[in-house]
This record gives C-alpha cells, sequence and structure tokens, in this order.
C-alpha cells in the first residue's frame, strides 16, 4: 500500500483583479508525517519565483471544508456552493486560493485510506524521533 498521497487541483489566485487567476497546485499526505497535509504552489504561481509549500493539519482542512478553521498562519473556510478557501499569512501578506471542495474531499478520502483519521498516532515512529532530537542536540 502506498504512504504517500499526491493530488494535481487547479486554485484560483484571490487578487484584486477583476478576473482571477488559475494555477496549479499539488495536495500532498506522507504517512510519516500522519497529522499533517501539505500545499505546494510552482515558481510561475508566486512572487518570489521559487516553489512555496504550506504544510498544516490533516483536521484543519477538514474541518475548513464544513465551517471556518483556523487562527494561525492558515485559516480555511467554505466560500460559496464548491468551493473552498485556503488563506496563508506570512510576515509579506496573505495569498488567498479557492480550490473545488470536491477535490479537497477527494483528496481527504485518499488519505483516510492511508491513515485513518483518529488513528494517526498509531503511525508516529516516536523512536526515530527522539533518534533525531539527540543527534541534532551533540
Amino acid at each position: 500500500m502506498p504512504h504517500i498521497v499526491e493530488q494535481a487541483v487547479q486554485a484560483r489566485l484571490v487578487t484584486p483583479a477583476p478576473r482571477m487567476e488559475t494555477v496549479p497546485a499539488t495536495l500532498r499526505y506522507d504517512r510519516t508525517d500522519p497529522f499533517a497535509v501539505s500545499v505546494g504552489f510552482p515558481p510561475q504561481a508566486t512572487l518570489a519565483g521559487e516553489p512555496v509549500s504550506w504544510a498544516f493539519a490533516r483536521d484543519l482542512l477538514a474541518t475548513g471544508i464544513r465551517k471556518a478553521a483556523g487562527v494561525g498562519d492558515v485559516r480555511i473556510r467554505p466560500f460559496g456552493y464548491d468551493r473552498t478557501v485556503l488563506e496563508f499569512h506570512s510576515r509579506e501578506g496573505v495569498a488567498m486560493v479557492h480550490i473545488h471542495t470536491s477535490e479537497l474531499r477527494h483528496f481527504l478520502k485518499r488519505t483516510e485510506t492511508v491513515v485513518p483519521a483518529g488513528r494517526e498516532h498509531r503511525y508516529l515512529d516516536v523512536d526515530q524521533d527522539v533518534v533525531e532530537l539527540l543527534r541534532d542536540a551533540c
């Protein structure tokens, strides 16, 4: 069974321009980090011209497609009939994208075939994490 789920999606950038630009994005889930998901944007979709990836809790995404969630750097909320807004806050400002809610639901279902929701703790490798912490401390 694969332990990584990746899914390409089209994200619509929210900008002051009358028409929102569509950019490619990649949703990613890795069983080795069972509580997190990420969304990555290619260089052409970023102001700095470099790829950018945002990681956040899988639970945040699951909640955010149903109701507003998040108070920190990543905030997610439903928008209209079948869109979800993802807000990414940084020192440089705020980036907002719309993604079809159906695509996010499909992605979440796929992640749950790898690690069921509520069972994430069973996939943590605490021994390896301790080894890494101790190696970095020396």
